[in-house]
């Protein structure tokens, strides 16, 4: 009941970050710069207190650099999602991640083929995110730009399977904070004549609760729960992030996240089909307890 109730806890804490990300006036990639930075040193007092080593191979640092460069690019179109359209539109785009997540992962991984049950619920949610467009069209940019973020969630998701088995999670976690704060730090360079912007009070408190709580707390507290529990269970409790964002983002902002009728119906069928497949998983497998062998990307 603990580890369940602490990734309950993780989930919701993942869920707000879209809501901290309206909250922030900040613009996204200064954001996502001082997100990377703060979780940076974060997950280095994390790999301390546990007495990790940060040495590793050469190949194995440039290659969690590079995740964590995919990693940065996600966060930034996730912000500028939710600025240009609304946290439950960001949210509703975020679940396709698993259709992108079954039609990569075979071209990565060559043992892994396109699963039938998966690109079937992948062409349901393909008829939910139309709907979508067709009820809430003027939210049409900010929608485009969550499924982007998210199939760069997926692609980070997918190639981050390649190091699990051999890195620390903290360890892993510090490098891709420092792979996405450097492709953050590049890309305000090549887009921000400005300088950097100092944040004010209510800023500055928003990015230490999205860096702390939201980043490196709640991936710890991920680590620790799925050390413990099924991947059926991690795979349901998992899903339900849009559902606690938006019924956040309703409760916070109030009427800017009331969206038509239309757009709840087409996010409930993308919500449920995502939800659905670990069950249809677990008739079709028989799996019940196998551990949790991947952490997935960090909204």
């Amino acid at each position: 009941m603990r580890n369940y109730l602490l990734l309950h806890l993780v989930i919701l804490a993942w869920g707000f970050t879209a809501i901290l990300g309206k909250l922030i006036t900040l613009p996204p990639i200064e954001v996502v710069l001082w997100r990377t930075a703060i979780a940076s040193a974060g997950f280095a007092i994390l790999v301390l207190w546990q007495k990790q080593r940060l040495q590793v191979s050469r190949a194995d640092r440039w290659k969690m650099l590079g995740i964590g460069a995919l990693l940065g690019l996600h966060w930034i179109l996730f912000f500028q999602s939710a600025r240009l359209a609304t946290a439950s539109v960001s949210l509703a785009a975020l679940p396709t991640a698993m259709l992108w997540c079954s039609l990569i992962e075979p071209l990565v991984d060559g043992t892994r083929r396109w699963r039938p049950l998966e690109l079937l619920v992948g062409t349901v949610i393909v008829g939910a995110v139309w709907m979508i467009y067709e009820v809430e069209l003027r939210y049409w940019l900010g929608f485009t730009v969550g499924i982007i973020s998210a199939f760069l969630a997926a692609l980070f998701s997918v190639t981050n399977k390649q190091l699990v088995a051999r890195q620390q999670s903290f360890v892993m976690g510090y490098y891709q904070m420092q792979g996405a704060l450097v492709v953050t730090a590049l890309a305000w360079i090549c887009t921000t004549p400005s300088q950097l912007t100092v944040p004010g009070p209510w800023d500055a408190l928003w990015l230490f609760i999205l860096s702390t709580v939201c980043t490196v707390g709640a991936y710890a507290g991920y680590m620790t729960a799925l050390r413990h529990m099924s991947v059926f269970t991690v795979n349901v409790v998992y899903n339900l992030e849009p559902i606690y964002g938006i019924v956040l983002a309703v409760l916070i902002f109030g009427s800017q996240e009331h969206m038509s009728s239309g757009f709840y119906i087409g996010a409930s069928i993308i919500i449920g089909s995502v939800l659905l497949i670990p069950w249809l998983n677990r008739w079709v497998t028989g799996e019940r307890t196998a551990a949790v062998k991947e952490p997935p990307f960090i909204p």
